[in-house]
Order: structure tokens, then C-alpha cells, then sequence
């Protein structure tokens, strides 16, 4: 009898400890930190990434029609000017503080929890709805070669093959980001030189110069034009933020963000303001091609100007990178829309079962969700519920402007924090430019866009469509903040209890980046705008 009551005691206290073991490994399941495996040519690359997405190639052709060749200069180049702010002062926090929940957890420190709330949703849904625009684009692209494959169908194959990538690891995800950037901008690079020599008349049938700046014209539409590619110009630029939240998995932050916050301005003058030229000197602005409804891919710019120049097989070639460009958005989509869901659940933000990870750092559970929401994309497909899905993207337009917007106020919170606890802004790794001038300068010029991007549809006759879609995510963000402060109750952070520690690599290097660059020749500093 003793040697049998022994023997369930030791079952009994192996079943405890097997017990033990798995509640163990559930909650690790929730609290494990993301694995930090980023090198800086990744972030690098996806800096790059972030810029140059596929409506670069596809969306400019809507912006040129709108605002014309001269109307699209100064709206991107308007919005480049507060993206270089905004990313000086992501780059202060980042460099400083790297966490994977970037400027929704230092809203959350920094100024109020409830802000935080509304701004990790807000910035969540215009993720989602940028991968439900991805598959929907590359659904089309591929239909420009085969229609054997169904719209819903490419849609449904390219859903498993973004998240059997994304469940890769992070590793995975930053070469892969690395190689599709790399081939961007190296096309890009191409057209360029192209453009110069169709421009010139040594390729194609005649000379253009800046012929269609005379006829049709400069300006389709004067300022009207000019405030409806504001919005555009936002989407368009949305994600250079990323490498805030790329940071908390880095390797390295202290020295890749910096150089990669340093570059911002060069890619977004080169890559973008560069982009619009080109487009602006050889397409006219009332070309028919640049509204057609049949096919995203007719839309293109690049390929219409390929074609005209008689460069027929550019048009295949176009699509190609438009497909690679998609493959990095979705891809990136995927990323940041997982990150933001995974710290707002590990914070009661979200439901708690997104906060979980596997043994390789990834939020499986947070991208499976962040996936089946982005299946509005199968609405395009039908006809009667394409209205709905063009109004669920558009919504997500104004969304940008609330995040930079915010990021600017978190980092003025943030200077006054330093200022009341007695740090010195001397002892900062990365200061941003200009401040507080620019921060201050971008706070308002954010504030202002989100009101006067949709201040066409007040014009005769009022368009009460366009209203809703301009300002609609206004009062909703609106109810997410004050309910979330109700409910929980929050308070607004005081400068001297601020967290301004938690979060703080010290295992990292410095960078020193501006003496280096000093000593090296013309060749490696071209080298480190393209590519890192």
C-alpha cells in the first residue's frame, strides 16, 4: 500500500509539474519579446520600402490628372517638407527609445493612454485597408498577362502566400524587404535616364521638353487640384514612419536609425518629387489613358510613357515591378499591422489572444487577424460592392495626417518631459533638426490638412459622398479617444512623472555616421541615399 500511495504522489507531482510547465509556456506565449534580428541594411532598405510602394507607379497617374504636372510638384513636395519633420522627430524616439509599439506606446507615456487607444486602432485600419488595396492591385496586374485565374482567385493565392512569408520570421521578412526595395529603386534609377532621353527626343518620335506645361497647361484644376493631391500625396508617403516600429527589432538601433532618418529627405526629393517631374514633362495631364477604369495597370504613368516612346515591351516590364512593388507593400502591411495589433493586445488596448507569439518571435495570431480583415479586398470584385470598398480605402486617407500629426505633439511631450525631469537634449544619441521650429511647423501643417484635404466637397454643388469620406475617421477617432478615457478612466501624463526610461538600449553602439561620411568619396555617399 505505501509503495502504491508513493507512486500516485509522483504521478501526482508529475501531472503538477507538467501543469506548471505549460502555464509557464502559455504565458511566455504572451509576454515574449520579439526577436531583434534587423541589421542596419535592412532597416536601410526598408526605409526605401516604406517610400517607394506601388502607388508610386499606379496612384500618380490620378494625382497628375488631378492637380496637373505643376500641381503635383508642390503638393508632394508640401508633404515631403512635413514627412522630413515628422521622421526627425520619429528618429529622436526611436533612436532612443526602440519598442515594436514606436509612437503608439510613447503616446500612451507620454501624453494620455486614450490617445494611445485611438491612435494604435486608427493606424492599424490604415494598414489593413493598405494590404486590402495590395491584393486587389496585384490581382489585376497578374490578369494583365492570363485570365485563366479569376480576380478572387489571384486575391485568395496571394492571401496564403503573404502569410505563409510573413510567418517566415523577422530575418525572412528584412532580406526579402532588402532584395524587392533593391530592385525598386534600381527601376526607378532606369526610368529616370530614360524619361531624360524620351524628353530630348533621342528616344521615341518627337522631342516633348516641357511642352505639356504649355498644353494643356501647369495646372489642372489651380488650388482645387493642388488640395485634392494632398491627400494622395499622404497615402502615398505613408509608411515612412515604419522604421519606428522596425527599430524595436533591430539589431542596432542607435546606429541604423539614425542613417536612416538622415536619408529621408534625399530619397523623398529624389524618388518622389523626381517621380512627378518625370510623369509631369512626358504625359499630359488630360490623357484619357490616365482615367481608365478597366485596369490598374493602364493607369500607370511609367507604362504609358514607356509605350508612347514606342517601348512596347516596357509596359510588361512596368507591370513586372508594379508586382514586385505590391509583393513589398503587402509584405510591409503585413509587418506593421501585426506589430501595432500585438502591443495594444499585450496592453489591454485589444483582445489578449493577439498578444501571442510562437518560438520564432512572430505574432501569428495578430497577423491571421490583421489578414482576415484585409478580406474586404474580395468586395472588389463585385461590381455592386465596389462602392463600399472604395469608400472603406479612402477612409483610411485622412488617417495619415492624424498619425504624423500625433507624432509631432508626442515629441513636443517628450522635449518638455527632458526639460522637467533636468535631462540634457545634449545627451541624446539623435536630435532632431530644427527644433522646435519644424516640429511645431509640421504639428500645424498636419492639423491643417486633415481639415482642408476634403474642403472641395464644400464647394457648389456640396457633395455630402465626399464630406463623409474627407472627415468621417475624425469623429470616430474622436469616440475611440474619449470613450477609451471614460472607460478606463485615464489621466493626462505629467511632465515629471513621465516615463522617459523604460525601453532604453544600452547594449548598443552609437553612430557616427556624419565624420565617417566625411572621409569617404562622392560614389559611397550616392550609394548611401539609394541604398543604406
Amino acid at each position: 500500500m505505501g509503495t502504491d500511495k508513493e507512486a500516485e504522489v509522483a504521478v501526482g507531482g508529475d501531472r503538477d509539474s507538467d501543469s506548471i510547465e505549460a502555464l509557464a509556456a502559455s504565458a511566455e506565449a504572451y509576454s515574449a519579446p520579439l526577436h531583434r534580428k534587423l541589421k542596419s541594411r535592412h532597416i536601410q532598405m526598408i526605409a526605401i520600402g516604406g517610400i517607394i510602394g506601388p502607388g508610386l507607379f499606379v496612384g500618380s497617374s490620378n494625382a497628375l490628372h488631378i492637380a496637373g504636372p505643376a500641381g503635383i510638384l508642390i503638393s508632394f513636395s508640401l508633404v515631403g517638407i512635413i514627412v522630413f519633420f515628422v521622421m526627425q522627430s520619429l528618429g529622436e524616439l526611436a533612436t532612443l527609445i526602440p519598442v515594436t509599439g514606436s509612437f503608439t506606446e510613447y503616446a500612451s507615456r507620454f501624453v494620455d493612454d486614450s490617445l494611445s487607444f485611438a491612435l494604435g486602432w486608427a493606424y492599424w485600419y490604415l494598414w489593413v485597408t493598405v494590404l486590402a488595396n495590395e491584393y486587389n492591385a496585384i490581382s489585376l496586374v497578374i490578369m494583365y498577362w492570363t485570365e485563366v485565374v479569376p480576380q478572387w482567385g489571384w486575391i485568395l493565392i496571394f492571401w496564403v502566400f503573404f502569410m505563409v512569408l510573413s510567418l517566415a520570421g523577422i530575418l525572412v521578412y528584412g532580406e526579402i524587404e532588402f532584395w524587392l526595395s533593391l530592385i525598386k529603386v534600381i527601376s526607378i534609377t532606369i526610368f529616370f535616364i530614360v524619361g531624360i532621353f524620351i524628353s530630348a527626343g533621342v528616344i521615341g518620335p518627337q522631342k516633348i521638353g516641357f511642352k505639356y506645361w504649355d498644353d494643356p497647361g501647369a495646372f489642372a484644376d489651380s488650388i482645387n487640384g493642388v488640395a485634392n493631391t494632398f491627400v494622395i500625396a499622404g497615402t502615398l508617403y505613408a509608411g515612412t514612419e515604419m522604421v519606428g516600429i522596425t527599430a524595436g527589432e533591430a539589431d542596432n538601433p542607435a546606429k541604423a536609425v539614425p542613417r536612416a532618418i538622415r536619408q529621408v529627405f534625399w530619397r523623398i526629393l529624389i524618388f518622389y518629387v523626381g517621380t512627378m517631374f518625370f510623369i509631369g514633362i512626358l504625359i499630359p495631364y488630360d490623357d484619357s489613358r490616365l482615367l481608365s477604369k478597366e485596369s490598374k495597370t493602364a493607369q500607370s504613368p511609367f507604362t504609358i510613357a514607356l509605350s508612347d516612346a514606342g517601348l512596347g515591351a516596357g509596359a510588361s516590364l512596368i507591370n513586372a515591378v508594379i508586382v514586385v512593388a505590391v509583393i513589398s507593400a503587402g509584405n510591409s502591411s503585413m509587418y506593421v499591422s501585426s506589430r501595432t495589433i500585438l502591443f495594444m493586445a499585450r496592453n489591454g488596448k485589444a483582445p489578449r489572444f493577439m498578444g501571442r507569439v510562437n518560438k520564432a518571435g512572430v505574432p501569428w495570431v495578430a497577423l491571421l487577424f490583421s489578414n482576415l480583415i484585409a478580406c474586404i479586398a474580395f468586395l472588389s470584385v463585385s461590381k455592386a460592392a465596389g462602392a463600399v470598398y472604395n469608400a472603406l480605402i479612402t477612409l483610411s486617407g485622412v488617417a495619415t495626417f492624424i498619425v504624423w500629426g500625433t507624432i509631432e505633439l508626442v515629441h513636443i511631450r517628450f522635449r518638455n518631459g527632458l526639460e522637467a525631469q533636468g535631462q540634457s537634449v545634449d545627451d541624446l544619441a539623435f536630435k532632431a533638426m530644427w527644433y522646435p521650429y519644424g516640429t511645431y511647423a509640421a504639428l500645424a501643417a498636419n492639423i491643417f490638412l486633415i481639415f482642408f484635404q476634403g474642403y472641395t466637397a464644400f464647394l457648389n454643388p456640396f457633395s455630402a459622398t465626399s464630406f463623409v469620406i474627407s472627415y468621417i475617421l475624425l469623429p470616430v477617432f474622436v469616440i475611440l479617444l474619449l470613450g477609451y478615457k471614460f472607460w478606463k478612466k485615464t489621466k493626462w501624463v505629467k511632465l515629471e512623472e513621465m516615463d522617459i526610461w523604460t525601453g532604453r538600449r544600452d547594449d548598443v553602439i552609437p553612430a557616427h555616421g556624419d565624420t565617417l561620411s566625411k572621409k569617404r568619396g562622392v560614389f559611397h555617399k550616392v550609394k548611401s541615399v539609394a541604398v543604406g
